[in-house]
């Protein structure tokens, strides 16, 4: 933005009519747009296995849409869960340092009655048969150091074996291809039984329940910051000319058209029982005195969206049994 832009943005601030600070300001040429859409790729390839949306239908967030087929992925999972389990079970057994210790007692005493017999009479024990002894024993102290180490390695092969089971599951869970964002299944490219590739398109969901109504204002209207305030959005639809719906301001571009002296705003529309669609032409005023309540409005929305997601999931699962 150049310099002039900015002379002209602050001199409309400064030189604002207090008579008209409260009046509503227009915005032209308002068109809805989306937000989000998302296309759901799969992340492995192999067999679409199962397609549980249709087209039309509301999902939420991380709803199960699709899966690759997993036969594979199911058998390393059960191996690196068995693979772990002896694991273990081979840390949680001390046989070996019980045995070595027991050893090492026995070896012990075996030399310290030779050393005494060799006191009481020296010629009774050879000097290479208490050598031989202390040998023995001092294997048998060495034995427990190994079984003990070989229980650490046990315990730190417990670990591996965790990351082998994580990993088996994210490879379990990479086939299953989910909803990225809350909305409606727009288009399926794939069906069951079909192939996929990592990164191909399977389906298409649109975010409705939220909207971006784009349109111009006129520079000389904008008082202030005028983000954040609250929005009516005006349009006909179905048998209702007339009907409303709020949202509020989320952008407001720093620069202002040199040919029209209009400056674009955007603002985020609840759409309310989903009865709006992108592309649709409507009119909007912007409150320059009131901030948009926007977490209640969201948060109905959200709950609407999820709402009819769970009752579509409800009708499939009657319609399965």
């Amino acid at each position: 933005m150049n310099a002039g832009t900015l002379i002209v943005l602050a001199s409309l601030v400064v030189n604002a009519d207090p008579a008209t600070e409260s009046k509503p300001i227009k915005v032209q040429s308002v068109l809805l747009r989306l937000i989000e859409q998302a296309e759901v790729s799969a992340k492995e390839a192999g067999v679409l296995a199962k397609l549980n949306v249709r087209e039309g239908q509301t999902v939420s967030e991380n709803d199960e849409l699709a899966s690759v087929e997993d036969v594979d992925a199911v058998l390393a999972k059960k191996r690196a869960e068995l693979d772990l389990d002896i694991a273990r079970r081979e840390a949680a057994n001390d046989v070996n340092i019980r045995f070595a210790r027991k050893s090492a007692n026995v070896a012990k005493a075996e030399l310290d009655r030779a050393l005494n017999s060799k006191r009481k009479i020296p010629e009774s024990v050879s000097q290479s048969e208490i050598d031989s002894l202390r040998l023995t024993y001092e294997q048998a102290i060495l034995q427990i150091e190994q079984a003990q180490f070989e229980r650490e390695v046990a315990r730190l092969t417990i670990k591996v074996k965790e990351n082998e089971v994580a990993i088996a599951n994210s490879n379990l869970e990479r086939r299953k291809i989910k909803a990225p964002l809350s909305g409606v299944v727009v288009k399926i490219y794939r069906r069951r039984g079909e192939w996929v590739e990592p990164g191909k398109k399977v389906m298409r969901v649109l975010r409705i329940n939220r909207l971006r109504a784009e349109g111009f204002v006129d520079a000389k209207s904008i008082r202030g910051n005028l983000v954040d305030h609250h929005v009516t959005l005006q349009i006909g639809i179905a048998d209702n000319p007339k009907a409303e719906f709020t949202g509020r301001i989320v952008f407001v571009s720093p620069e202002i058209d040199p040919v029209n002296g209009q400056v674009r705003v955007w603002a985020e529309i609840e759409n309310r029982d989903l009865l709006l669609r992108p592309g649709l032409r409507a009119s909007m005023q912007i409150d320059p005195k009131k901030k948009a309540e926007q977490s209640q409005a969201r948060q109905s929305s959200e709950d609407k969206l999820r709402n009819s997601s769970s009752a579509n999931r409800e009708k499939r699962n009657k319609l399965n049994r």
